[in-house]
Protein backbone atom coordinates (compact mmCIF):
# COMPACT_ATOMS: atom_id res chain seq x y z
CA UNK A 1 0.00 0.00 0.00
CA UNK A 2 0.91 3.27 -0.65
CA UNK A 3 -0.06 7.08 0.45
CA UNK A 4 0.81 8.97 -2.32
CA UNK A 5 0.42 7.98 -6.19
CA UNK A 6 3.05 8.67 -7.31
CA UNK A 7 4.87 5.48 -6.26
CA UNK A 8 1.96 3.71 -5.92
CA UNK A 9 2.16 -0.07 -7.88
CA UNK A 10 -0.18 0.74 -10.05
CA UNK A 11 -1.10 4.77 -9.83
CA UNK A 12 2.19 5.92 -10.31
CA UNK A 13 2.31 4.59 -14.29
CA UNK A 14 -0.73 7.18 -14.67
CA UNK A 15 0.53 10.31 -12.99
CA UNK A 16 4.35 9.70 -12.10
CA UNK A 17 7.80 9.56 -13.46
CA UNK A 18 10.28 6.84 -13.28
CA UNK A 19 12.79 8.73 -14.82
CA UNK A 20 12.51 11.62 -11.70
CA UNK A 21 11.33 8.96 -9.16
CA UNK A 22 14.98 7.87 -8.52
CA UNK A 23 15.67 11.00 -7.44
CA UNK A 24 13.76 11.45 -4.97
CA UNK A 25 14.31 8.23 -3.34
CA UNK A 26 16.09 7.64 -0.35
CA UNK A 27 18.82 5.81 -1.78
CA UNK A 28 19.68 8.78 -3.82
CA UNK A 29 18.81 11.05 -0.81
CA UNK A 30 21.52 9.53 1.27
CA UNK A 31 23.78 9.63 -1.70
CA UNK A 32 23.53 13.35 -1.85
CA UNK A 33 24.27 13.57 1.25
CA UNK A 34 27.32 11.92 1.49
CA UNK A 35 28.43 14.04 -1.54
CA UNK A 36 28.04 16.98 0.31
CA UNK A 37 29.83 15.26 3.78
CA UNK A 38 32.69 14.21 1.11
CA UNK A 39 32.81 17.54 -0.38
CA UNK A 40 32.80 19.09 3.10
CA UNK A 41 35.97 17.59 4.10
CA UNK A 42 37.75 18.46 0.95
CA UNK A 43 37.25 21.58 1.47
CA UNK A 44 37.83 22.21 4.52
CA UNK A 45 41.24 20.83 4.53
CA UNK A 46 42.16 22.75 1.37
CA UNK A 47 41.22 25.91 4.02
CA UNK A 48 43.08 24.50 6.72
CA UNK A 49 40.36 23.46 8.77
CA UNK A 50 40.55 19.92 8.92
CA UNK A 51 44.23 18.06 8.48
CA UNK A 52 44.74 16.72 4.63
CA UNK A 53 44.63 12.80 5.93
CA UNK A 54 41.37 13.62 7.48
CA UNK A 55 39.69 14.35 4.97
CA UNK A 56 40.90 11.46 3.10
CA UNK A 57 39.96 8.99 5.54
CA UNK A 58 36.19 10.39 5.20
CA UNK A 59 36.52 10.77 1.44
CA UNK A 60 37.76 6.70 1.38
CA UNK A 61 34.89 6.02 4.17
CA UNK A 62 32.00 7.34 2.10
CA UNK A 63 33.06 5.05 -1.21
CA UNK A 64 32.24 2.02 0.85
CA UNK A 65 29.92 3.05 3.79
CA UNK A 66 26.51 1.46 3.54
CA UNK A 67 24.21 3.06 6.37
CA UNK A 68 22.31 1.07 8.68
CA UNK A 69 19.03 1.83 7.24
CA UNK A 70 16.91 0.58 9.95
CA UNK A 71 18.77 2.19 12.50
CA UNK A 72 18.34 5.80 10.19
CA UNK A 73 14.31 5.06 9.72
CA UNK A 74 14.21 4.77 14.00
CA UNK A 75 16.23 7.60 14.82
CA UNK A 76 14.85 10.19 12.06
CA UNK A 77 11.39 9.31 14.18
CA UNK A 78 13.07 11.02 17.39
CA UNK A 79 15.73 13.19 15.43
CA UNK A 80 13.04 14.74 12.92
CA UNK A 81 16.33 14.27 10.42
CA UNK A 82 18.32 11.66 8.83
CA UNK A 83 21.68 13.38 9.30
CA UNK A 84 22.18 13.22 13.08
CA UNK A 85 22.44 9.33 13.23
CA UNK A 86 23.92 9.37 9.80
CA UNK A 87 26.87 11.34 11.13
CA UNK A 88 27.00 8.99 13.69
CA UNK A 89 27.24 5.59 11.88
CA UNK A 90 29.77 7.24 9.31
CA UNK A 91 31.89 9.23 12.28
CA UNK A 92 32.51 5.50 13.06
CA UNK A 93 32.99 4.44 9.87
CA UNK A 94 35.73 6.36 9.33
CA UNK A 95 37.69 5.36 12.83
CA UNK A 96 39.57 7.50 15.14
CA UNK A 97 41.65 9.88 14.68
CA UNK A 98 39.72 11.93 12.02
CA UNK A 99 36.18 10.78 13.26
CA UNK A 100 35.60 14.64 14.41
CA UNK A 101 36.11 15.68 11.09
CA UNK A 102 33.27 14.46 9.82
CA UNK A 103 30.60 17.17 9.90
CA UNK A 104 32.45 19.40 11.25
CA UNK A 105 30.96 23.22 11.06
CA UNK A 106 28.02 22.27 9.44
CA UNK A 107 24.69 21.60 10.34
CA UNK A 108 22.12 18.97 9.51
CA UNK A 109 20.29 21.58 7.34
CA UNK A 110 23.40 22.32 5.10
CA UNK A 111 23.42 18.68 4.49
CA UNK A 112 19.96 17.77 3.89
CA UNK A 113 19.06 21.26 1.47
CA UNK A 114 22.70 20.74 -0.34
CA UNK A 115 21.78 17.11 -0.84
CA UNK A 116 18.03 18.39 -2.30
CA UNK A 117 19.98 20.90 -4.67
CA UNK A 118 21.60 18.35 -5.74
CA UNK A 119 19.21 16.63 -6.87
CA UNK A 120 17.05 19.00 -8.35
CA UNK A 121 20.04 19.71 -10.87
CA UNK A 122 19.34 16.64 -12.78
CA UNK A 123 15.94 16.78 -12.47
CA UNK A 124 15.99 20.26 -13.67
CA UNK A 125 17.93 19.27 -17.12
CA UNK A 126 15.11 16.64 -17.15
CA UNK A 127 12.40 18.82 -17.23
CA UNK A 128 13.98 21.29 -19.49
CA UNK A 129 14.51 18.60 -22.08
CA UNK A 130 11.25 17.51 -22.10
CA UNK A 131 9.74 20.83 -22.03
CA UNK A 132 11.06 21.56 -25.29
CA UNK A 133 10.44 18.45 -26.67
CA UNK A 134 6.52 19.58 -25.89
CA UNK A 135 7.71 22.90 -27.97
CA UNK A 136 8.97 21.22 -30.69
CA UNK A 137 6.22 18.86 -31.36
CA UNK A 138 3.75 21.63 -31.26
CA UNK A 139 5.52 23.48 -33.78
CA UNK A 140 5.91 20.35 -35.77
CA UNK A 141 1.98 20.19 -35.81
CA UNK A 142 1.47 23.70 -36.76
CA UNK A 143 3.63 23.17 -39.57
CA UNK A 144 1.40 20.25 -40.45
CA UNK A 145 -1.94 21.81 -39.95
CA UNK A 146 -1.59 25.25 -39.43
CA UNK A 147 -3.84 26.05 -42.32
CA UNK A 148 -6.68 24.15 -41.49
CA UNK A 149 -10.26 25.89 -39.67
CA UNK A 150 -11.64 25.67 -36.03
CA UNK A 151 -14.27 26.81 -34.76
CA UNK A 152 -13.19 29.89 -32.28
CA UNK A 153 -15.36 29.38 -28.61
CA UNK A 154 -15.15 32.06 -26.28
CA UNK A 155 -16.91 31.27 -22.94
CA UNK A 156 -17.51 27.87 -24.27
CA UNK A 157 -19.78 29.33 -27.25
CA UNK A 158 -18.84 29.32 -30.51
CA UNK A 159 -17.35 32.25 -31.86
CA UNK A 160 -15.62 33.09 -35.17
CA UNK A 161 -13.50 30.78 -37.57
CA UNK A 162 -9.90 31.12 -36.70
CA UNK A 163 -7.00 28.98 -37.96
CA UNK A 164 -5.50 25.81 -36.02
CA UNK A 165 -2.00 27.77 -35.68
CA UNK A 166 -3.85 30.26 -33.92
CA UNK A 167 -5.02 27.81 -31.33
CA UNK A 168 -1.94 26.07 -30.99
CA UNK A 169 0.17 29.48 -31.17
CA UNK A 170 -1.97 29.74 -27.60
CA UNK A 171 -0.54 26.70 -26.44
CA UNK A 172 2.84 26.90 -26.79
CA UNK A 173 3.93 30.39 -26.37
CA UNK A 174 3.49 29.98 -22.80
CA UNK A 175 5.35 26.84 -22.05
CA UNK A 176 8.32 28.72 -24.00
CA UNK A 177 8.02 31.10 -21.48
CA UNK A 178 8.09 28.65 -18.84
CA UNK A 179 11.31 27.60 -20.24
CA UNK A 180 12.91 30.55 -20.12
CA UNK A 181 12.00 31.52 -16.39
CA UNK A 182 13.55 27.80 -15.24
CA UNK A 183 16.77 28.72 -17.38
CA UNK A 184 16.92 31.66 -15.38
CA UNK A 185 15.86 30.41 -12.12
CA UNK A 186 17.86 27.51 -11.78
CA UNK A 187 20.96 29.67 -11.62
CA UNK A 188 19.70 30.97 -8.12
CA UNK A 189 18.07 27.64 -7.07
CA UNK A 190 21.31 25.14 -7.54
CA UNK A 191 23.37 27.21 -4.69
CA UNK A 192 25.50 25.18 -2.07
CA UNK A 193 23.17 25.24 1.37
CA UNK A 194 26.43 26.07 4.31
CA UNK A 195 25.61 28.21 7.23
CA UNK A 196 26.47 25.98 10.11
CA UNK A 197 24.41 26.00 13.55
CA UNK A 198 22.71 29.91 13.23
CA UNK A 199 23.94 30.57 9.83
CA UNK A 200 27.23 32.37 10.64
CA UNK A 201 29.69 29.65 10.15
CA UNK A 202 30.90 30.17 13.96
CA UNK A 203 32.80 27.24 14.29
CA UNK A 204 35.14 28.32 10.96
CA UNK A 205 36.19 32.02 12.24
CA UNK A 206 36.91 33.85 9.37
CA UNK A 207 37.36 31.12 6.45
CA UNK A 208 33.90 30.35 6.25
CA UNK A 209 32.94 32.36 2.52
CA UNK A 210 35.95 30.64 1.65
CA UNK A 211 35.27 27.19 2.61
CA UNK A 212 31.82 27.64 1.50
CA UNK A 213 33.04 28.70 -1.77
CA UNK A 214 35.33 25.67 -2.14
CA UNK A 215 32.71 23.04 -1.12
CA UNK A 216 30.13 25.16 -3.79
CA UNK A 217 32.73 24.21 -6.56
CA UNK A 218 33.80 20.88 -5.77
CA UNK A 219 30.36 20.05 -5.88
CA UNK A 220 29.20 22.14 -9.00
CA UNK A 221 27.01 24.40 -7.77
CA UNK A 222 26.71 28.54 -7.05
CA UNK A 223 27.85 29.51 -4.11
CA UNK A 224 25.37 31.42 -1.74
CA UNK A 225 25.69 33.17 1.72
CA UNK A 226 23.03 30.57 3.83
CA UNK A 227 19.37 30.50 2.90
CA UNK A 228 18.03 28.34 5.95
CA UNK A 229 15.08 30.30 6.62
CA UNK A 230 14.61 31.79 3.18
CA UNK A 231 13.21 29.53 0.99
CA UNK A 232 12.02 31.58 -1.70
CA UNK A 233 14.14 30.45 -4.59
CA UNK A 234 12.25 27.06 -3.84
CA UNK A 235 8.82 28.26 -3.28
CA UNK A 236 9.82 30.29 -7.32
CA UNK A 237 10.51 26.81 -8.26
CA UNK A 238 7.37 25.32 -7.59
CA UNK A 239 5.58 28.57 -8.94
CA UNK A 240 7.57 27.70 -11.89
CA UNK A 241 6.03 24.01 -11.69
CA UNK A 242 2.67 25.09 -11.21
CA UNK A 243 2.96 27.37 -14.05
CA UNK A 244 4.01 24.47 -16.57
CA UNK A 245 0.97 22.40 -15.62
CA UNK A 246 -1.09 24.50 -15.50
CA UNK A 247 -0.16 25.34 -19.54
CA UNK A 248 -0.29 21.68 -20.10
CA UNK A 249 -3.16 21.68 -18.59
CA UNK A 250 -5.30 24.23 -20.36
CA UNK A 251 -3.69 21.88 -23.50
CA UNK A 252 -5.46 18.79 -21.98
CA UNK A 253 -8.80 20.66 -21.03
CA UNK A 254 -8.90 21.71 -24.99
CA UNK A 255 -8.35 18.72 -26.28
CA UNK A 256 -10.67 16.75 -23.83
CA UNK A 257 -13.64 19.68 -25.40
CA UNK A 258 -12.47 18.89 -29.28
CA UNK A 259 -13.06 15.34 -29.28
CA UNK A 260 -15.68 15.74 -26.99
CA UNK A 261 -17.42 17.66 -29.64
CA UNK A 262 -16.29 15.41 -32.69
CA UNK A 263 -14.92 16.41 -36.22
CA UNK A 264 -12.35 18.80 -34.63
CA UNK A 265 -9.33 16.34 -33.96
CA UNK A 266 -8.31 13.26 -34.53
CA UNK A 267 -6.67 10.98 -32.09
CA UNK A 268 -5.67 7.55 -32.37
CA UNK A 269 -5.08 5.38 -29.15
CA UNK A 270 -7.51 6.22 -25.54
CA UNK A 271 -8.42 4.07 -22.77
CA UNK A 272 -10.50 1.34 -22.61
CA UNK A 273 -14.32 1.40 -20.70
CA UNK A 274 -15.09 -1.84 -19.06
CA UNK A 275 -18.90 -0.90 -20.19
CA UNK A 276 -18.60 0.14 -23.21
CA UNK A 277 -15.76 -1.03 -25.28
CA UNK A 278 -17.01 1.59 -28.67
CA UNK A 279 -15.41 4.57 -26.12
CA UNK A 280 -11.70 5.74 -26.18
CA UNK A 281 -11.25 8.09 -23.67
CA UNK A 282 -8.92 10.74 -23.66
CA UNK A 283 -7.29 9.84 -20.84
CA UNK A 284 -3.76 11.67 -20.91
CA UNK A 285 -5.54 15.25 -21.48
CA UNK A 286 -7.68 14.17 -18.52
CA UNK A 287 -4.38 13.53 -16.50
CA UNK A 288 -3.21 16.71 -17.90
CA UNK A 289 -6.00 18.70 -16.32
CA UNK A 290 -5.82 16.86 -13.22
CA UNK A 291 -2.05 17.45 -12.36
CA UNK A 292 -2.80 21.06 -13.26
CA UNK A 293 -5.07 21.34 -10.82
CA UNK A 294 -3.10 19.48 -8.00
CA UNK A 295 -0.03 21.14 -8.35
CA UNK A 296 -1.90 24.93 -8.15
CA UNK A 297 -3.21 23.10 -5.09
CA UNK A 298 0.04 22.07 -3.98
CA UNK A 299 1.55 25.99 -4.25
CA UNK A 300 0.04 27.10 -1.61
CA UNK A 301 1.60 24.98 0.74
CA UNK A 302 4.70 25.73 -0.79
CA UNK A 303 3.87 29.55 0.33
CA UNK A 304 2.94 28.58 3.39
CA UNK A 305 6.25 26.99 4.01
CA UNK A 306 8.00 30.17 3.16
CA UNK A 307 6.75 31.30 6.60
CA UNK A 308 10.04 29.87 8.84
CA UNK A 309 10.46 31.16 12.00
CA UNK A 310 13.50 33.20 13.46
CA UNK A 311 17.22 31.18 12.16
CA UNK A 312 16.03 27.89 11.34
CA UNK A 313 12.30 26.22 11.70
CA UNK A 314 11.30 22.54 11.83
CA UNK A 315 7.90 22.64 10.98
CA UNK A 316 7.86 24.79 7.72
CA UNK A 317 10.88 22.54 6.63
CA UNK A 318 8.82 19.32 7.20
CA UNK A 319 6.12 21.23 5.18
CA UNK A 320 8.36 21.22 2.33
CA UNK A 321 9.22 17.93 2.25
CA UNK A 322 5.71 16.83 2.08
CA UNK A 323 5.06 18.78 -1.41
CA UNK A 324 7.89 19.94 -3.10
CA UNK A 325 8.65 16.24 -4.42
CA UNK A 326 5.17 15.67 -5.12
CA UNK A 327 5.15 18.82 -7.19
CA UNK A 328 7.78 17.77 -9.30
CA UNK A 329 6.70 14.10 -10.12
CA UNK A 330 3.12 15.63 -11.16
CA UNK A 331 5.34 18.21 -13.79
CA UNK A 332 7.37 15.32 -15.17
CA UNK A 333 3.90 13.23 -15.38
CA UNK A 334 2.55 15.80 -17.45
CA UNK A 335 5.18 16.67 -19.76
CA UNK A 336 5.25 12.69 -20.33
CA UNK A 337 1.42 12.70 -20.88
CA UNK A 338 1.51 15.60 -23.30
CA UNK A 339 4.42 14.15 -25.58
CA UNK A 340 2.25 11.12 -25.85
CA UNK A 341 -0.83 12.88 -26.29
CA UNK A 342 0.54 14.63 -29.16
CA UNK A 343 1.47 11.73 -30.34
CA UNK A 344 -1.86 10.59 -30.92
CA UNK A 345 -3.20 13.52 -32.71
CA UNK A 346 -3.68 12.38 -36.43
CA UNK A 347 -5.22 16.03 -37.15
CA UNK A 348 -7.10 18.78 -36.31
CA UNK A 349 -9.46 21.14 -37.72
CA UNK A 350 -11.30 20.85 -41.21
Amino acid sequence: MSFSPFDHLLLSSLVGDEKIARYFSVEAEISAILDFERALAVAEAANGIVEAEAAAAIVAACKTFKPDMAALRERVGQDGVVVPELVRQLREAVGKPHDKAVHFGATSQDAIDTGLVLRLKPTVTHLEAALSQIIEGLAELEARCSSRKLMARTRMQPALPIKVSDRLQAWREPLSRHHVRLETQKHSLLAVQFGGAVGTLDKLGGKGPAVRASLAEKLGLADAPQWHSQRDRIAEFAGILSLVTASLGKIGQDIALMAQTGGEIELTGGGRSSAMPHKHNPVAAEVLVALARFNATQLSGMHQALVHEQERSGAAWTLEWLLLPQMVAATAGALRHAASLLGQIGTIGT
